[in-house]
């Protein structure tokens, strides 16, 4: 078996054992667990870097069952070699995660410690390692100008509720379409909204596991996501199901598929340049500089409130990660070098 999506292997009767219809449907049962133990966009990566390693020792005579330690140091020497095109030092390592992943549904381990690996791959992370590329974070007066560019017909008011509910919510791509109106309202659900006296409550099921953000209502109309996401549900008749969803194609009426996470990315880089931010870089260069983590980052970046609610807000585990979102919000607030009397 050569995609990593099917766990067939780690998930079947045993050989021993005679099938029957119960036993067959708890199989297939365990098989969509298993599918669900990761985020559809990783699987999908990983199942493309198994499906170049393969492809890889085939070009090259061999293959990759079982895993040998010194073929797939090789490998990644051949990715950093600068003879092809020099993957990053991130992508090779999320390869070596594609790689054990792969292994795993086929009922093998692979020992990412070896010395065949590890030594080459912490050689490879010394020559070639750079610092972290991180997107440009969104400040408060950047989404107003994003959202002022919006419309407000039926696709308009629910672009402006995914902006600034995804904005205030510090939400991920993927939290922000998985919404649904109520708990249980879809199989595909990634958690549900309830609206409060104070704000919006949403219970959401994201990378980290369960959580609950809290989102306030803000100083005025334009800006407030809670009122924001009110208009969108309203005009668009949705009381039940998913919360953000594709319009007809005149505009005028709320359809039942759900939207996609490329559909938030699209949004971000499309209202990025309409509202004109930063004019001092080619087209180009702007819309590479814009993604979905810009709204996360940009939420921790404006926040002014103790970085351990911000850290509570975003579901990170340390507080370390929720400082590499924070751009420019803490930079010289303690100046040790006079403190230190110079």
């Amino acid at each position: 078996m050569d995609d990593p999506h099917n766990p067939r292997p780690g998930h079947a009767l045993p050989d021993h054992v005679a099938g029957s219809g119960t036993l067959d449907r708890l199989v297939d049962t365990a098989r969509d667990y298993a599918r669900s133990a990761a985020a559809d966009n990783t699987l999908t990566a990983y199942g493309k870097d198994w499906a170049h390693f393969a492809r890889w020792c085939r070009m090259r005579g061999t293959h990759p069952l079982p895993p040998s330690p010194e073929l797939i140091g090789l490998y990644i020497t051949d990715c950093a070699s600068p003879q092809g095109k020099a993957l990053s030092v991130s992508t090779i390592e999320r390869r070596l995660s594609g790689l054990a992943w792969g292994y795993r549904q086929r009922g093998f381990e692979l020992d990412r410690k070896d010395r065949h690996i590890s030594a080459v791959l912490a050689g490879i992370r010394r020559k070639h390692a750079r610092p972290p590329v991180q997107k440009e974070a969104i400040l408060a007066e950047d989404i107003c100008a994003m959202v002022a560019t919006l419309p407000f017909d039926l696709r308009g008011l629910r672009d402006r509720a995914m902006l600034l509910l995804g904005y205030a919510g510090g939400l991920r791509r993927s939290e922000i379409v998985s919404l649904d109106v109520q708990k249980d309202d879809t199989p595909d659900s990634g958690g549900w909204i309830e609206f409060l006296e104070g704000g919006l409550l949403l219970t959401l099921n994201a990378k980290t596991g369960w959580r609950e953000v809290e989102v306030g209502r803000g100083s005025s109309d334009q800006t407030c996501p809670v009122h924001a996401l009110e208009q969108w549900l309203s005009f668009a008749k949705i009381d039940f199901g998913p919360v953000f969803v594709r319009t007809s194609r005149d505009g005028k009426r709320a359809q039942e598929a759900r939207l996609t996470d490329k559909h938030v990315a699209r949004l971000i880089k499309q209202t990025v340049l309409a509202a004109g931010l930063r004019p001092d870089l080619p087209e180009k260069e702007r819309l590479a500089l814009y993604s979905g983590h810009s709204l996360r980052a940009g939420l921790a970046s404006s926040a002014e409130v103790d970085e351990r609610y911000v850290q509570k807000h975003l579901g990170h585990a340390s507080a370390e990660m929720t400082r590499r979102y924070q751009r420019r919000r803490d930079r010289f607030r303690v100046n040790l070098t006079k403190a230190a009397g110079l």
